[in-house]
């Protein structure tokens, strides 16, 4: 049920009534409806209770407003995030109704990441932290990948787990023994604008066949960060892999390189989730 309080919030602020709430499924943090409004216009609105949640919309906004501006793939456009005065948090952003997906639209997605990724800036990181699901994300900025990578993913991370009893000493020896390979392992290249949790629940198809990104947490990273995450549960469409390298060819060795990147989302799986995820650390720590 959509919260009645914030109902009245809203009817207060919007430029037109609301007809309907109708809640919509998908995400596992925060609750989302799409609102139609009297003067026919549709809205996207997630909204949350939870203490961090104005600084998770906030940042949020911040992101889908940067991948945005690049005009490289479609970015649902921002509306606005606030908090009723009984402590609902809300983003509202522009509802994109979903459409199907067309013979064209893995590779569409492909060739738009790869244009998405040549987006860059002077260093790793971005100016603001932000969140990775529900884990504040650290984008301190640093001027090479292996730092940023060290720094503000994968320690961090390891920190946050070991102090939940999930890893011992000797499982944070042999991350920081990776951290040292960093370097001459992960090939050099610029920052590049990243969506930062890019899996099959973090983008959606329009009515024209477009892909759309949404949820994402955003920095300059890597890009193969987010090819690494694309594969860590099932993987994508092979048309979206070879439009992505014929649009910019990867370096040679990346398959080898795979387990590295995801590395850090199988750590912040753990620290979300459990332990379900420790054997996948575990096991890619051995291999390197």
């Amino acid at each position: 049920m959509f919260p009645p309080s914030l109902h009245n919030h809203l009817n207060s602020t919007l430029p037109a009534r609301i007809l309907a709430a109708r809640p919509l499924s998908g995400g596992d943090i925060h609750r989302a409806y799409r609102l139609e409004l009297e003067n026919g216009q549709n809205i996207f609105i997630k909204t949350n209770q939870n203490r961090q949640a104005p600084e998770m919309f906030r940042t949020e906004s911040l992101g889908l407003k940067l991948l945005g501006q690049s005009q490289a793939i479609r970015i649902p456009d921002v509306i606005g995030h606030r908090s009723s005065d009984d402590g609902h948090a809300y983003l509202m952003l522009e509802y994109i109704e979903p459409g199907h997906r067309n013979a064209q639209f893995w590779e569409r997605f492909g060739r738009k990441l790869a244009r998405l990724h040549k987006v860059t800036s002077a260093q790793f990181g971005l100016d603001h932290d932000n969140f990775i699901g529900s884990l504040p994300q650290s984008n301190t900025q640093h001027s090479t990948w292996a730092e940023f990578y060290t720094e503000e993913r994968l320690l961090p991370q390891m920190t946050m787990a070991r102090r939940q009893g999930y890893f011992d000493e000797p499982t944070g020896q042999q991350l920081h023994r990776l951290c040292s390979k960093l370097n001459s392992v992960c090939p050099a290249e610029q920052p590049a604008l990243c969506h930062g949790d890019l899996w099959s629940g973090n983008f959606l198809c329009d009515t024209a066949g477009e892909p759309v990104l949404i949820d994402p947490a955003a920095c300059y990273a890597h890009r193969e960060m987010d090819l690494a995450m694309t594969r860590l549960f099932g993987g994508f469409d092979p048309r979206f892999y070879d439009a992505y390298k014929d649009a910019w060819p990867l370096e040679p060795g990346f398959e080898d390189r795979i387990g590295i990147y995801q590395l850090y989302y199988l750590l912040v799986h753990v620290n979300l989730f459990g332990g379900g995820y420790v054997g996948s650390v575990r096991g890619i720590l051995k291999d390197w």
